[in-house]
């Protein structure tokens, strides 16, 4: 007796596991570095976003009467300041969710001026190679052979400090990690089938950049963008605490962390509030751009 078939249409129909967008669901769904670091971040960019509204005081308002009041979950504190107020008398909580504006807006100026730059010159070296690539190498060594640190603390010390100054400064100076990155991998890139049959087609060299190669080192310059916001934020916040990057009043994290170092054995959480919410936030953006990663590139997970 034979065994009964499926119905034809039940045979063609695809199972919805097998589809592309169920198996990225599925991804998703298992990527715990993605969830969370995605998580806190999004939290972090909401509280930015909707500071003017969420926060309790004005953060530029000084009552000199209310100094150094502490936490609320301290015997003397005050729900009135939930996190207590500065040397100035400043709300605490206030000044920190307004500087969690001022660090991301760092963090994204300062990856999409660098990613620009650094992207513009990695392919044009990854993809024409010869001179190109000579030319792009010096420079990738030039800019590695000079300290970030050191470079922004003169320049800045030059021009003066100030948000968009900081901004453009290591925006300008943190490029090399996207030029060696997006070298390597359209190197890697260029040499494949679909490539090749885009230049046989007649295709433009701007074409197959932008079509082909770009789409495939997306991942790769995610990962790159996430680590330069980050690391562009802790170098804005060393910045401010050296009196070198944002000026007061202006409500860094940075800033806040340099105005309490003078009270950090009397009122160690002046110290401890705004440096926790900067780890917090470079955490949860390597943790988001790691899942990023491992989302849109599965088959290069460790």
């Amino acid at each position: 007796m034979a065994a009964p078939t499926l119905p034809i249409a039940a045979q063609a129909a695809p199972s919805a596991d097998g589809t592309p967008a169920s198996r990225r669901q599925r991804r998703l769904g298992g990527n715990a570095a993605l969830l969370i670091g995605g998580g806190i971040l999004l939290a972090i960019v909401l509280i930015a976003l909707l500071a003017p509204w969420i926060s309790p005081h004005d953060p530029y308002a000084q009552n000199l009467a209310a100094r150094n009041i502490p936490p609320a979950w301290y015997a003397k504190g005050s729900w009135a300041h939930p996190f207590g107020t500065d040397p100035l008398g400043r709300d605490y909580l206030s000044r920190l969710f307004y500087g969690a504006r001022i660090s991301l807006l760092i963090g994204l100026c300062v990856a999409g001026i660098s990613g620009v730059i650094g992207t513009a010159i990695g392919m044009a070296a990854g993809y024409f190679g010869g001179k190109v690539d000579m030319v792009v190498s010096f420079l990738i060594s030039t800019r590695l052979s000079m300290p970030v640190i050191l470079v922004a603390l003169a320049t800045v010390a030059i021009l003066g400090g100030s948000l968009w100054v900081v901004i453009l400064v290591l925006g300008l100076l943190k490029w090399d990690r996207f030029a060696v990155v997006m070298r390597s991998a359209t190197q890697q890139v260029r040499s494949l089938e679909y490539v090749a049959a885009a230049r046989a087609a007649g295709a433009s060299t701007w074409r197959i950049v932008r079509g082909e190669i770009l789409p495939n080192v997306m991942p790769h310059l995610i990962v790159i963008a996430t680590l330069e916001a980050a690391s562009a934020i802790l170098l804005e916040a060393a910045l401010s605490f050296l009196g070198l990057g944002v000026q007061p009043p202006t409500p860094s994290w940075g800033l806040m962390i340099s105005e309490a170092k003078a009270y950090m054995f009397f009122s160690f959480w002046l110290i401890a509030i705004p440096g926790s919410a900067l780890a917090l936030l470079i955490f949860a953006i390597n943790l988001a751009g790691d899942g990023l990663h491992q989302l849109l590139a599965p088959g290069e997970r460790s």
